[in-house]
């Protein structure tokens, strides 16, 4: 049976990453926009209302979390290797964020059409960085760890399959 929780497991940190497993990252991040738009553009405000599990967030809050956070994941890494003094990650309250008015009622188009843009950038910027960016490290205060840009891109990837699976559970496409 499958966890409605974590679907797709708890995240497992690597301490390094081949460049075979950073290329797959990296086309994950450039490619899961377009897996996102095709199970959720032509939902009905009904659909979009449907949860993954009694008390989570809908699919609408869904989408809008992962464009608001891997905005956020792209914020971090382009920090992280342009600031030296960039040693604790930007933080936001994700139940906050996913209670606000446009979380709430906004149209998905809008968090799409941003998760593309953003991951457009995101994948060109993290193909591009030298071995020595991608181990630059900052330090996760909610999480009590350090991570590398790998470990970041790691994170990043295992994030929007998450969600990707939340809203296959809450539309009923599961096993």
């Amino acid at each position: 049976m499958i966890n409605p929780k974590y679907p797709i497991g708890l995240f497992t940190l690597q301490e390094d990453y081949a460049k075979e497993e950073i290329d797959d990252l990296i086309h994950v991040i450039a490619t899961i926009p377009a897996e996102y738009k095709a199970r959720v553009e032509n939902l009905s405000d009904e659909d979009l209302a449907k949860t993954y599990r009694e008390g989570s967030w809908n699919i609408r809050q869904l989408i809008h979390h992962v464009a608001d956070l891997q905005f956020l994941h792209y914020l971090r890494i382009k920090k992280a290797v342009t600031e030296p003094d960039y040693k604790e990650p930007t933080l936001v309250d994700m139940n906050a964020w996913a209670g606000t008015i446009d979380s709430l009622n906004a149209p998905v188009a809008d968090s799409l059409m941003m998760l593309e843009g953003v991951h457009h950038r995101y994948a060109f910027f993290a193909a591009n960085l030298t071995e020595e960016q991608l181990n630059v490290s900052y330090y996760h205060a909610v999480r009590k760890i350090w991570f590398t840009q790998k470990q970041a891109l790691a994170i990043s990837v295992w994030h929007v399959k998450h969600h990707l699976a939340h809203i296959d559970i809450a539309l009923g496409n599961v096993g």
